[in-house]
């Protein structure tokens, strides 16, 4: 059975909740992905997610200024995470049950990020 950790993607892109929302759309575009992880701020924090979405319907909607919202104005937290050994089923089960599209795969430490498309591309 496959799991988790067989399909995820291992380099996350992170970011501060005190980042600007501008910020986040360059790291975005540089980095060519459609969501950030967004790093606890403390050993006692949880993670967080920005996604285009968020930024899409929170930020540029509303007609704000990315340059003035910060990503943890805007962010998911805590956010879904996955545990590394999490069968793939279970996993797809859960973005179902949830409406997500993807989540940081966690146990201890950041390990990696799942999606949809990980689940599609690689598990099918």
């Amino acid at each position: 059975m496959l799991k988790a950790k067989d399909i995820m993607t291992p380099e996350v892109v992170t970011i501060r909740e005190s980042a600007w929302v501008a910020e986040a759309i360059e790291l975005m575009k540089r980095k060519k992905v459609h969501a950030l992880v967004v790093l606890p701020q403390d050993e006692d924090d949880a993670y967080g997610i920005v996604s285009e979405a968020d930024i899409a319907y929170k930020v540029i909607g509303p007609a704000k200024d990315p340059k003035a919202v910060n990503v943890g104005d805007i962010m998911t937290k805590p956010c879904v995470v996955i545990n590394p050994d999490l069968g793939v089923e279970y996993v797809a089960r859960l973005f179902a049950n949830l409406h997500i599209h993807k989540a940081p795969v966690i146990q201890e430490k950041l390990l990696g990020i799942v999606s949809v498309s990980d689940i599609l591309r690689r598990a099918m």
